[in-house]
């Protein structure tokens, strides 16, 4: 197993959401078993700043983890029934995150989470300890190639943030 370090997260978002794709994350369930996913999409989240992210509205209970040191589990509730999987990033005190919107054969980040059984018991969570859910290397960072595009659902935060290519697409 070659799982992330936590150093690996404790960077800015806009280097480590691109630098996921290709990763694996390993999933095991509750009944032993382990299933590896290829991560193939996914978003960043840069702070207070970036009218987009949770951040932006300040430091709040649902937010606490963001301002935390990368590699922690960020999750939360839309829609009533979707849980969204974002990864913290950066150092402590910088809220940034990256949102995981595509695994291999599971596009959309709420389909991927009940693929996964992700819920609010993971947030949190530190990707380099948890034995259920953690991060794996594997595409060699020279054999990924990736498109970029504006962020997805992100109309409230206005033209400048809605219009950050700050999606990221494996090819």
């Amino acid at each position: 197993m070659d799982r992330l370090q936590n150093d690996f997260f404790a960077r800015d978002v806009l280097e480590v959401a691109p630098e996921l794709l290709g990763k694996y994350i390993v999933r095991k369930f509750e009944e032993g078993r382990i299933e590896k996913f290829l991560i193939t999409e996914v978003e960043a989240y840069r702070g207070e700043k970036d009218l987009a992210c949770h951040a932006s509205k300040g430091r709040t209970p649902r937010t606490e983890i963001m301002y935390h040191t990368g590699g922690k589990i960020y999750v939360y509730l839309i829609y009533g029934m979707y849980w969204m999987l974002n990864i913290v990033t950066s150092v402590k005190d910088v809220p940034q995150a990256v949102l995981i919107r595509g695994l291999k054969g599971f596009d959309g980040p709420g389909k991927l989470s009940k693929k996964l059984f992700i819920d609010k018991s993971f947030y949190g969570e530190d990707l380099f300890s948890n034995q259920n859910l953690w991060i794996e290397k594997d595409l060699k960072s020279s054999e990924v190639k990736f498109k970029t595009t504006p962020r997805i659902g992100i109309d409230y935060a206005g033209e400048i943030y809605k219009n950050k290519p700050w999606r990221f697409i494996l090819n």
